[in-house]
């Protein structure tokens, strides 16, 4: 591929530029062309690394250089590997303090970046090398790879002397920094390996985990790299060829993002995972090729994460043997620990005793002090897993571990985590084993499916612990009284268990459950109730998000639906559990006030009993004599408040809390211009929505009002999260708003800004009311990953007498403002809105009629409408 030879005979001494440029250019042609051929990568990088030995061995002997000096490749390409477009990391090594070697290094650097080389280099003397390793375990470890290209060996093998084990790091200190370092870095990942754009390098199951355990074999072997380990104790065979295949599967991703990519990048973005699933031959299918190619990186993550902590346990054990420190405790006939890690008295326990396949989980969810399970028993776990068969499956002792695991008292989660990972989980629960790196291509769901699943259950545990009560205090103060919680921690192992095989999930989640709950011999009244769970549980979320639950019909059919106390309070938990574990961003107080009201009265509708509905004019009376008892202390009189309320529908009645009423009241009553908007504002500590800051906008009723308004929040860099929009019968609007911050977060409690959010309001909305200006902003990068088509849905709300038309869609600025440019152009009145982004997506539903504030009953009118909002906003996108 390179020949240094004819290099050099035919290379310019006055402009060398041009020939190494086009070296570098036909390597890379014909390693790709490799690639793609199906060579595999680690060759590839090896091939890679040899060409740069080369061309930089050339290069380096065109300067005079002392005696006394090296050119040393370090890190990566120390090790002999170099992908596409990574860094080349070199140390000018010298003997001592080198003025003359200021020149020729100067050149060589020179040279080297005018070839467009992306070089990683340090100039230090021998003392130098080992003063700055013994304070930096990254630079100790840079130079243990370490190997001369050209120069003087001898330097080399001064620094290697220098920092062996015998001089500094001792292979306890090392090791003990190495783990330090990979628990930053796995955190800085959210320590999971199911990162929706992982970084193939960095995140936990990566290249770097591989290469921290062939640091610390190096540092405790004396050995060159991970390969020459020897098979025994440290490493078996069918680990052997693990990392070999999860190696080469990472070093393969790696080399096509580069190569995909044109520079050095190792994060997995959504739009390179598409390009590796096509580079790989997925297509789509029941699953789309993007989310075979994901299942597939998962899983050789979780098995390269796995051979991670079971080398390192081995280390671990190794050192602290060294040092004399084991500590043995028996836990039974069967199982001890060994420095609180578990182990197995006998290598033939599983093959003895199946059942032990479980328990083994069991023992680690009923004593805090055992710290997990020891790397010899891992394997003895792995090589046994296949025991779990039907017959096993069948096994009433099997039965009785499973869910006495899902009745324990610590770290149940934890247990399931490691289930998962050891294989145990997927073959007792066949089911589960088909979601195991499933992941769904968008940014509503944070995790693969298994990943939420077990993230569902460990929200479910928080319930229980003084710590999350802040956080979580209804759906806390109700877990704690759920009589079985084992029946909840079924629901959520089984509520998406059904996603990826087309059809819906509830359904089939719902069948699987009935399956496991009859054999594992559970009442048919718990069997009844964790099948309905399953089937439901994503319908308290929808009604809370997407109906209107101040309205008193909604709620009682809600509660119909539910049916007793029990199921509301399971219900509720699960609901809770599952919005944060889908994606811990999409829970803030907003949410949780939505779901707490129709928890609260659905409680009350249920204790009230269902055959004694709550009349929908009581409710309106009762509202407005609340609000008349409020304002009579503030001197109004009956008189005045029924003139100034004489123009209002029910509705306002219906859905407004009496406080708000009389706040609306008092300041329209005391507002006399009225040409101009009234605009009032609470902050989230004074609004009746937890969270949200309230505006209130009194004003004359144009048609341009709604999307100006949306229009002008949005430069506000606010986001609307409901709208209620009344109009009156003296042409006058009465809209309400709950907004929060773009991010989610509730706006600071800061009166200069939001006296400034008033003041913008009310003098944008004096303006001419033409056309508003739709805010301009960049789409966010990964939103432009999910160009998915806008979906619209219309209906009629037979309780409230309106069209519902349901809008889902990506995300992008300016989208509420374009929608309600839509309704003014087809003569649509809005009378509510429910606004929900989902990461990426957007799923807002609005209430909408005729300008006679009838329903719209025309087809062929909805679908113009529906098509005007497909077309508005996809032609954005």
């Amino acid at each position: 591929m390179f020949d240094v030879a004819a290099f050099n005979a035919d290379l310019d001494s006055a402009s060398p530029i041009p020939r190494c440029k086009a070296a570098l250019k036909a390597a890379d042609a014909y390693l790709d062309k490799q690639f793609h051929a199906g060579a595999e990568a680690r060759d590839l990088i090896r091939l890679r690394a040899r060409f740069m030995d080369s061309l930089l061995g050339a290069l380096y002997e065109r300067q005079p250089w002392p005696e006394a000096f090296a050119l040393v490749a370090v890190g990566g390409y120390g090790r002999g590997e170099l992908h596409p477009h990574s860094d080349v990391d070199i140390l000018l090594l010298t003997g001592e303090d080198c003025e003359a070697c200021r020149e020729p290094i100067e050149a060589f650097l020179t040279l080297l970046w005018d070839i467009g080389l992306d070089v990683g280099h340090s100039v230090r003397t021998v003392a130098e090398c080992r003063d700055k390793a013994a304070g930096d375990i990254t630079i100790l470890t840079n130079l243990m790879e370490a190997r001369v290209i050209r120069g003087s060996e001898a330097l080399m093998a001064e620094v290697s002397e220098a920092i062996s084990p015998d001089h500094m790091w001792p292979i306890g200190e090392f090791f003990r920094a190495k783990m330090e370092e990979q628990e930053t870095r796995h955190n800085k990942y959210a320590d999971t390996e199911y990162n929706l754009e992982p970084n193939v390098k960095g995140s936990p199951g990566g290249l770097r985990d591989l290469q921290v355990i062939g640091w610390i074999a190096e540092r405790y072997f004396g050995v060159a790299s991970l390969d020459d380990i020897p098979s025994g104790d440290f490493l078996t065979p069918d680990e052997r060829r693990i990392l070999h295949r999860g190696r080469e599967f990472m070093s393969r991703v790696r080399y096509a993002l580069h190569m995909v990519t044109g520079r050095e990048e190792d994060r997995l973005l959504f739009d390179h995972q598409r390009a590796l699933a096509d580079l790989w031959g997925f297509e789509d299918g029941d699953k789309l090729a993007v989310e075979q190619f994901m299942q597939l990186y998962y899983r050789w993550a979780l098995a390269l994460g796995q051979l991670n902590e079971v080398l390192i346990q081995n280390f671990d054990q190794a050192i602290l043997a060294a040092s004399g420190d084991d500590e043995l405790r028996e836990i039974n006939e069967r199982f001890r620990t060994r420095n609180g890690y578990l182990e197995a008295l006998d290598p033939k326990l599983f093959q003895l005793y199946p059942p032990a396949l479980l328990e083994v989980f069991l023992l680690g969810a009923q004593d805090q002090d055992i710290l997990g399970i020891g790397a010899p028993t891992i394997r003895l776990i792995r090589d046994n897993r296949h025991l779990i068969d039907d017959a096993f499956r069948s096994d009433p002792r099997n039965h009785k571990l499973f869910l006495d695991i899902l009745r324990a008292p610590f770290r149940v989660t934890r247990q399931l985590r490691r289930m998962t990972r050891y294989g145990i989980l997927g073959n007792y629960l066949p089911e589960f084993g088909r979601i195991v790196g499933q992941m769904q291509h968008d940014l509503f769901h944070a995790y693969t499916v298994d990943a939420h699943t077990l993230e569902v259950i460990q929200n479910m545990r928080h319930f229980h612990k003084p710590e999350f009560e802040e956080r979580f205090p209804v759906s806390s103060r109700v877990a704690r009284r759920l009589p079985k919680i084992e029946l909840l921690y079924i629901a959520g192992l089984y509520h998406d268990i059904g996603k990826g095989r087309g059809g819906d999930h509830s359904e089939l989640g719902a069948v699987d459950a009935e399956r496991f709950c009859q054999l594992h011999g559970l009442l048919q009244r718990d069997t009844n109730l964790v099948v309905w769970l399953v089937k439901n549980h994503l319908l308290m979320s929808a009604v809370s998000q997407r109906k209107d639950i101040s309205d008193p019909e909604v709620i009682q059919q809600f509660a119909e639906h539910v049916g007793d106390q029990n199921r509301l309070d399971y219900l509720l938990a699960l609901t809770v559990a599952d919005i944060n574990g889908t994606n811990p961003n999409l829970w803030n107080a907003w949410r949780g006030s939505l779901l707490r009201q129709l928890y609260t009265e659905t409680k009350r509708a249920l204790r009230r009993g269902l055959e004694n509905p709550v009349d929908k004019q009581v409710w309106v009376k009762e509202t407005r004599d609340a609000a008349m008892d409020i304002l009579e202390y503030r001197g109004f009189t009956v008189e005045e408040l029924e003139d100034l309320w004489q123009e209002r529908g029910e509705d306002y009645f219906l859905r407004e809390r009496a406080e708000d009423i009389a706040w609306h009241t008092e300041a329209i009553a005391g507002h006399h211009q009225k040409d101009q908007p009234l605009v009032l504002i609470r902050s989230s500590n004074d609004s009746s929505v937890a969270n949200a800051t309230q505006i209130f906008i009194h004003a004359i009723n144009t048609a341009q009002l709604f999307s100006r308004v949306c229009a002008e929040l949005e430069q506000l860099d606010l986001s609307i999260h409901d709208a209620r929009i009344y109009s009156a019968n003296d042409n006058m609007t009465l809209d309400t708003f709950f907004v929060l911050d773009s991010d989610g977060s509730s706006i600071a409690e800061d009166g200069a800004r939001l006296r400034y959010i008033r003041e913008h309001l009310a003098r944008s909305l004096m303006q001419d009311s033409g056309k508003p200006a739709v805010v301009q902003r960049l789409t966010p990068r990964q939103m432009k990953s999910f160009t998915i088509p806008t979906e619209t849905r219309m209906s009629i709300d037979g309780i409230k007498n309106q069209s519902v038309l349901e809008v889902a869609s990506p995300d992008r600025p300016g989208l509420l403002a374009r929608i309600g440019q839509v309704f003014v152009e087809h003569d649509v009145l809005l009378q509510a809105a429910k606004i929900q982004t989902l990461g990426e997506r957007v799923e807002d539903v609005f209430f909408i009629t005729e300008e006679d504030d009838s329903p719209i009953t025309d087809p062929a009118r909805c679908e113009a409408i529906q098509q005007a909002i497909r077309d508005r906003l996809d032609k954005q996108l």
